[in-house]
């Protein structure tokens, strides 16, 4: 009979364990995003967590899709809503495509719009497939433009009937630029995932793309402007088109 060995044994069981324990060190050292504060508020199979029409939206690839055929054209324009609170001050980053006749946006510190089905107001961080509007600020169903891509703008208050022109609100001053609209625009990929980054604190209002910051407004208004709300998401009235969602994070 083969005369047992304790330690022949137990060495290498141990070397084992070690280093099991060393790599589940490492697994969670990877998981730096915890240690931010922000949290995943989509979990790239359901929809749990999100109302809107499943006509419009579904999930795929892991990606939160909204999406417009010809046999499904919209009337109004049509929210999915994440329904785990009303955020004020908060940053929220997430990676957005969208196709060439595409129109989106994030709205966020919004209403449900009344007698409208899935429709919100407010704050909107705009997106399009041709990139003529993305990163600027508009209001949905509200002041309109608050700020083009590339200003710094102050927003004073005034009576929503009287003070849209263009549409575009009158009583915004821009302060400052951030640059050109063209030169921005070359930072935005094309039919491709960008990343956005929305920081609310207060009334400043700041939306950025791709690490650069794309509108700076400071809203001054306490009559039209928000200090918390919703936050969803949008397909707009148009042509057939799709816009995917991925890697969706807050931290309030």
């Amino acid at each position: 009979m083969r005369k047992f060995n304790f330690f022949s044994y137990a060495l290498p069981v141990a070397i084992v364990f070690l280093l099991i324990s060393a790599g589940g060190c490492s697994s969670s050292s990877k998981n730096k995003k915890d240690s931010t504060g922000f949290v995943s508020i989509f979990d790239g199979k359901t929809l749990n967590g999100w109302t809107g029409d499943p006509v419009y939206w579904r999930v795929e690839n892991g990606n939160l899709v909204g999406e417009i055929t010809a046999t499904t054209l919209l009337k109004t324009n049509s929210f999915i809503v994440w329904q785990g609170g009303q955020p004020g001050d908060f940053e929220l980053k997430l990676e957005v495509r969208i196709s060439k006749d595409g129109n989106s946006g994030i709205n966020y510190r919004s209403i449900v719009f009344p007698d409208v089905p899935n429709a919100l107001q407010g704050y909107q961080a705009d997106i399009d497939g041709m990139i003529r509007y993305t990163g600027q600020n508009y209001e949905e169903r509200g002041r309109t433009t608050l700020a083009y891509r590339g200003e710094i703008a102050v927003i004073e208050t005034g009576d929503l009937k009287d003070n849209v022109k263009n549409n575009a609100w009158t009583l915004r001053k821009v302060t400052g630029s951030l640059g050109s609209s063209d030169s921005l625009k070359a930072l935005i990929k094309f039919e491709d995932w960008n990343a956005v980054h929305i920081i609310a604190k207060g009334n400043r209002l700041q939306h950025f793309v791709n690490g650069v910051l794309m509108s700076d407004v400071t809203d001054n208004d306490p009559i039209n402007g928000k200090a918390k709300g919703l936050l969803g998401v949008q397909v707009h009235v148009g042509p057939p088109m799709k816009v995917e969602y991925r890697n969706i994070e807050i931290r309030q």
